[in-house]
């Protein structure tokens, strides 16, 4: 695989906005270099018997099962606000009116 020259650095950063410095031009072509280093190798392995995954671990639900069960009243929903009218809570208005 071919390795991302200084030049190809400076272009990716000029595209990303990135003002680097020359040390910094450098050490990222060294870190994207074994990147690519790395990626090849991956390309070289027989993965015909893997099936395709979104996924490398499974999921699980951390959430509890969504059952009915008693809740609050209309009354005792809205004991605590400041202003109701109606059954609803009076709030002031934030787009204009009144």
């Amino acid at each position: 695989m071919a390795s991302l020259s200084r030049g190809d650095v400076e272009h990716v950063a000029h595209l990303a906005r990135l003002g680097l410095t020359d040390d910094e031009v450098e050490r990222l072509q060294g870190q994207l270099n074994h990147i690519l280093d790395q990626y090849a190798k991956l390309t070289a392995l027989d993965t015909d018997a893997i099936a395709p995954t979104a996924q490398t671990i499974e999921l699980e639900s951390i959430l509890r099962d969504d059952e009915p069960r008693p809740s609050f009243s209309v009354d005792q929903a809205l004991a605590n606000a400041p202003e109701t009218h109606e059954g609803r809570v009076v709030v002031a208005a934030i787009l204009g009116g009144d």
